[in-house]
């Protein structure tokens, strides 16, 4: 009888705690699920069609800060080498040249010029990917739909 009740003891406590187990992970995972969701809704608030060059100038910066917390290394061109996990990239279409620029090149370039010529200017996402690993953002492209 003492046996029984030890066995039962003993798998209460076991099944309690695989139980546990998988309500904190659950909750981790979730907390993990909603990060990436607001972390992920920064960037598609900017997948529409009637941005200008100010939004534009404010989402290569916002990229820039994300690539610099991370510490996305850089090559010897100075263009952030991408990851599979937390790097964004931002690529800017102009309808002038039909060229399509990196965040680097124009940052490089000087971001208040680019605000100064292009803040009128009306520009639409034309494309927006996901880290396969993370789900988070990891690159946006846009065109500028008229000068």
């Amino acid at each position: 009888m003492k046996k029984i009740m030890i066995i039962s003891i003993v798998l209460i406590m076991l099944i309690v705690g695989i139980l546990f187990f998988f309500v904190i992970n659950y909750k981790g995972y979730q907390k993990r699920e909603d990060e990436i969701s607001k972390f992920n809704l920064e960037y598609e608030h900017y997948n529409i069609d009637n941005l200008n060059g100010l939004d534009i100038t404010t989402l290569i910066n916002r990229a820039i800060s994300n690539n610099e917390k991370y510490a996305i290394p850089k090559d010897e061109e100075g263009l952030y080498v991408l990851d599979d996990k937390y790097s964004i990239e931002i690529y800017v279409t102009m309808i002038i040249d039909n060229t399509t620029y990196r965040m680097e090149r124009l940052n490089k370039a000087d971001m208040n010029a680019f605000t100064r010529y292009f803040g009128e200017v009306n520009f639409k996402c034309t494309d927006i990917q996901y880290h396969k690993k993370t789900g988070r953002v990891s690159s946006m492209t846009f065109e500028a739909t008229e000068y």
